[in-house]
């Protein structure tokens, strides 16, 4: 008999990787069917309570508790809880090797004082305290962490600009400064190409398909997400943006955001009309009038064309295959097996600026809205992000889906769910996702996806259904993964896999128009 089981650990705080690695090592555990270890926060208790998993005690928690939840044979259950314990108290041991590990930045100071950047990765509430220290010991930041308040960003921003220096963040997951990657990012050669992006995976998609077209980059600057809002006034893109100009190596710029506020927009513009270099501009979704006034500014409305421009930029006699990825043939083969009922496409992002895209090619491609928890302009908001209705575009990088778990990037246990879930959906007709490579993400993301896949078009065809999947890859061939073997073994599950986001989203807004 199949049977569930929580162990509630009060006020007990690990790290999302560490708590992904447990899942994983108890869901191999025999005689158990499914096991998850997160912290109890609202939007896990629901995905507890969707995967079967939740419990009186599990619902009872704060979200300062850690849960382990169990589930399978009955004689198995207090075995697997034992076991969590063990595996815990091994975790907080091993952190114990007497090698000598400062800890704080204070301690790293002395111990690297040659080291000119500080990585901060700390819960939200401490994060402010732990970039000022670093700011005044003379360190660029990368500000990994989220949940600081804007009234801190701007004053950190401020003392940053004032003093020289990078304030990357908050929320600045990927960097790429003098060929170091930093946070999520991919191996990518040096070349002409500086680039200045609000967006993490924005920055890695550009990236990526600038090194697939044999054009590499100065530097990488990410900025965090909330640097073109009007109270903080594009601090660290002007800043970023100058010092590119004035860069000897740097001859085409990059800029990448979603629609900055107008007054920020002016100042960024009016910024690249004051320097000599060509600059490509992709304001996601935006209005590309006014960049066009500008005479050394060219707009992109994707990542994909702002790539395409600036290798053109970098490499004038670069040659372009501007050829379609499909034939009308094709996409009618794969319509051919779908149902009257299976009208919708459902997009699972792990990129947050990916599903941004997405949702701006499919405004102009599709009739029916596009919803989503992560939507442009705040319309066609998804009322529960845990359910999908209609066409649907899902940011699993939400702040509400990465409290208390590791980010999809790197965890794909949560994206698996969804996968499953969607297949068996009678109005579902395709499945999009991206696939991101590069350091701090999955060493193996195709050998988790392409089974879920299998399951979820198995899931289809017992229904009656043909199911299709659509992906793109982003990623180069040096990276740890391998660009190649993961299109290869994601085909191989029976995945169309797209040269870029922006033609996976046109793919499949022509598979269900």
């Amino acid at each position: 008999m199949n049977s569930r089981k929580t162990l509630i650990k009060v006020s007990e705080y690990h790290d999302s990787v560490s708590l992904m690695a447990l899942a994983q090592q108890l869901a191999r555990l025999p005689g158990l069917n499914d096991a998850a270890v997160v912290m109890a926060t609202a939007a896990n208790k629901e995905l507890l309570k969707q995967a079967g998993l939740l419990t009186g005690e599990a619902e009872a928690a704060s979200a300062n508790d850690l849960v382990i939840a169990v589930s399978g044979e009955s004689e198995a259950l207090d075995r697997a809880l034992g076991q969590a314990e063990v595996l815990l108290q091994k975790k907080t041991a091993s952190q114990d090797t007497g090698e000598f590990r400062p800890k704080s930045l204070r301690g790293a100071f002395k111990a690297h004082p040659e080291a000119n950047l500080a990585v901060i990765s700390v819960a939200g509430r401490y994060a402010a305290g732990e970039a000022w220290e670093a700011l005044q010991n003379g360190l660029h930041v990368l500000l990994f962490s989220d949940n600081v308040s804007i009234e801190d960003e701007i004053a950190l921003k401020h003392y940053a600009v004032a003093h020289g220096l990078l304030l990357m963040g908050p929320g600045a997951g990927t960097a790429i400064l003098n060929g170091v990657a930093l946070g999520f990012a991919n191996v990518l050669p040096h070349g002409p190409v500086g680039i200045v992006s609000a967006a993490g995976t924005g920055l890695q998609e550009v990236s990526c398909l600038l090194a697939r077209q044999g054009i590499g980059i100065t530097q990488g600057i990410g900025t965090g997400g909330r640097d073109l809002k009007a109270e903080v006034g594009g601090l660290m893109m002007l800043a970023s943006l100058m010092a590119l100009q004035a860069d000897l190596e740097t001859r085409v710029i990059l800029l990448v955001s979603k629609p900055p506020a107008a007054t920020v927009a002016d100042k960024i513009l009016a910024q690249i009309g004051q320097g000599e270099k060509p600059a490509v501009v992709c304001f996601l979704g935006g209005d590309p009038v006014a960049i066009q006034s500008v005479p050394n500014a060219l707009a992109a409305p994707t990542l994909e064309q702002a790539a395409h421009l600036a290798a053109c930029l970098a490499a004038p006699g670069l040659q372009h295959n501007q050829a379609a990825d499909w034939s009308q043939d094709f996409i009618a083969q794969q319509r051919a097996g779908l149902q009257s009922s299976q009208r919708y496409l459902r997009a699972l992002y792990s990129g947050g600026t990916l599903c941004y895209e997405a949702q701006v090619i499919w405004q102009e491609l599709l009739a029916d809205p596009v919803h989503s928890n992560a939507p442009l302009r705040g319309i066609n908001r998804l009322p529960d992000s845990t359910h999908s209705i209609g066409h649907s575009a899902v940011d699993l990088g939400e702040e509400e889906f990465t409290v208390g778990r590791p980010h999809p990037m790197i965890d794909h246990d949560l994206r698996i769910r969804r996968i499953l879930q969607e297949a068996q959906d009678p109005a579902t007709a395709l499945i999009v996702l991206d696939v991101v490579l590069g350091y701090g993400a999955h060493p193996d993301p195709a050998a988790e996806l392409g089974p879920a896949v299998r399951k979820a078009r198995s899931l289809a065809a017992e229904a009656g259904r043909e199911l299709i999947v659509v992906a793109s890859v982003t990623g180069v061939e040096e990276d740890p993964q391998c660009l190649s073997r993961q299109v290869q073994a994601l085909e191989q599950a029976g995945v169309v896999v797209c040269s870029s986001n922006a033609a996976a989203a046109r793919l499949a807004a022509a598979l269900v128009s």
